[in-house]
């Protein structure tokens, strides 16, 4: 049996065992190089931040606080804060108009309160005027190819970078990102239709009959001249009716505007996404998609800007009264779609991408509390989580030791790998996916120790099963094996199964310990099939396990075999047969 495995990786399960100590020792050096040496603690753990938000109608839409909008807003927080769901940062409702929000330590706490922050409704405004973000002493000169009325402020803008942009079946055109050099917008760039992959040209939409009113009034002029957007408190809270002309901050609070009316409003935009343009070399863009109805105002209000000189051929993306964004638009765009170009970094890029998908929340909210979590009741809490599973691991070594005898010793080495295995990965999994250790994630892991046993009980029952038929260690091994690995590899399956549809149904801490379950079944399979395997087959060549000692667990007399074999060498006898000697 043993020369008939000769090469294959069961008559040779040193590679197995190296391939396993390799990938523990890269997975253990990334951890210290990579300065992770803990896993991410959850806030019921390790403390973080409490924000609770207060749904606010507009005034005459007190019916838009309803279970659905609400839900609805959860959603949108939630996929803003939390990403995939393992980072730990809860979403929730409270009663009929609360939202809390649950942000624990470690992560960029500053950055999840402001997406958390950032909750009002999402608006395209036509760019009238933008100047220096410090108020005015006086009327400012009116920019070159600007149009305002009599007395607006307008900026008197330097040149700025360009950036090189193709059209779907258009020539290549330049256009220029208009706004003061020294006031930087936020992600500046140019808006050019989507790229076609058709090979008719795009249908330019015709622009809209009514044409645009770049006017200012003169009390907005006023409004803009004192606006003060060097202070932070300034720069929110102006979005002003839809139909209405307001003025605005840049982000950064070195620019302000005067806009016109909305004329695409958030919830008519389908998708946002940051990608790489490696076909034109653009760098960095966001690809936008509307509805039918976002489409048609944005065909019309593109048309009309591209009429326009700067700044009046920009729109503003506004957020909660501020402007994110403010690119320029070069020709009509059709079709719903189009890409917002320029030198973008691919984290700004990012960040513009997840305010235009996640910005149009149906409701608006006001930080009505902010409270900081301390993580003592989650220490005590996991302390006792940690001594009842040690002390179930206690009991489960203890079983093997007083049923395996000496096979305890394989199950204890294995759950040890496992162990080492589950630590570094969870350690390593902080910073990339922002998962977080939490109070259920403990849970799954001490679950999942059961799971494991199981797996080299399952082995062990099926090498004595061979025993007890009357063969030797060796062939035993390699005879139980194929069984045992049906067996295992079905039993970790629906487990997996399991955890992966309660992660995908499932919210909040409860995705904690689906995913945990998960991954410690994924890599029980892996211990099973790496260590556990070759390291019997090892030891089944020889010495204490392969004598049959009455310790070893795999006695053929304790276990009743049909014939008992037995073991050593192999020497011929008289008429040509075999017999064993002792």
């Amino acid at each position: 049996m043993a020369a008939a495995k000769k090469g294959t990786s069961q008559g040779r399960p040193g590679r197995p065992l190296a391939v396993i100590l390799l990938a523990i020792v890269a997975l253990v050096a990334g951890m210290f190089i990579s300065g992770h040496t803990k896993p991410r603690l959850g806030i019921d753990l390790a403390g973080g931040t409490s924000i609770t938000l207060t749904a606010k109608a507009e005034p005459g839409q007190g019916g838009a606080i309803n279970a659905t909008n609400m839900k609805t807003a959860v959603n949108i927080i939630d996929r803003r804060v939390n990403g995939l769901g393992v980072s730990d940062a809860q979403v929730q409702s409270q009663g009929s108009k609360n939202i809390v929000v649950n942000i624990p330590k470690g992560t960029n706490e500053e950055q999840a309160k402001a997406q958390v922050g950032t909750t009002a409704r999402l608006y395209f405004r036509p760019v009238l005027s933008e100047v220096a973000g410090t108020p005015s002493t006086e009327p400012s000169a009116s920019s070159s190819g600007s149009s305002s009325s009599s007395g607006s402020p307008s900026s008197s803008a330097s040149p700025s970078t360009s950036a090189s942009s193709t059209a779907s079946g258009s020539a290549s055109s330049t256009a220029t990102n208009a706004g003061n050099a020294a006031a930087k917008n936020a992600n500046p760039g140019d808006v050019v239709p989507a790229a076609d992959t058709s090979t008719s040209p795009a249908a330019t939409p015709a622009p809209s009959a009514s044409g645009l009113d770049t006017s200012i009034p003169a009390d907005l002029t006023k409004e803009l001249d004192k606006l003060d957007c060097s202070k932070a408190a300034n720069r929110t809270g102006r979005e002003g009716k839809p139909a209405e002309k307001v003025v605005a901050c840049g982000q950064d609070g070195q620019a302000k505007y005067a806009l016109g009316p909305v004329a695409v409003d958030g919830t008519d935009l389908k998708d946002a996404k940051a990608s790489l343009d490696t076909q034109q070399g653009l760098g960095w863009q966001v690809n936008l998609e509307f509805d039918s109805k976002g489409a048609k105002k944005f065909s019309n209000i593109t048309g009309e800007l591209a009429k326009q000189a700067s700044p009046n051929n920009q729109f503003a993306i506004v957020l909660d009264g501020q402007v994110v964004s403010a690119p320029s638009v070069n020709e009509a765009i059709g079709g719903g779609r189009a890409q917002i170009t320029g030198s973008f970094s691919q984290q700004e890029a990012d960040d513009l991408a997840n305010i235009l998908s996640y910005g149009a929340l149906p409701l608006s909210f006001v930080t009505s509390d902010v409270t900081t979590v301390s993580p003592q009741l989650g220490h005590d809490q996991l302390t006792g989580g940690l001594i009842a599973g040690g002390v179930g691991l206690l009991l489960v070594v203890l079983y093997c030791l007083a049923y395996y005898r000496g096979l305890a010793f394989v199950s204890v080495l294995s759950l040890v790998v496992s162990a080492v295995l589950t630590y570094t990965v969870m350690s390593l999994l902080g910073p990339t996916i922002g998962f977080a250790l939490n109070l259920p994630a403990v849970c799954g892991a001490i679950v999942a120790i059961g799971i494991t046993a199981d797996s080299y009980i399952v082995y062990f029952e099926r090498i004595r099963d061979e025993i007890r038929e009357g063969r030797s260690l060796r062939p035993a091994v390699e005879r139980a094996w194929p069984r045992a690995r049906r067996t295992i590899v079905v039993s970790d399956f629906v487990s997996f199964l399991a955890a992966a549809v309660l992660f995908i149904v499932s919210i909040g801490q409860v995705q904690g310990f689906a995913f945990t379950l998960g991954l410690t079944t994924v890599l029980d399979v892996v211990v099973v099939f790496l260590f556990t395997k070759p390291l019997i087959s090892m030891l089944s060549r020889g010495g204490f396990f392969a004598s049959g000692s009455p310790w070893s667990g795999l006695d053929p007399a304790r276990l009743g075999a049909k014939e008992a074999p037995i073991h050593g060498r192999r020497r011929r006898g008289t008429a040509g047969s075999e017999v064993r000697e002792a």
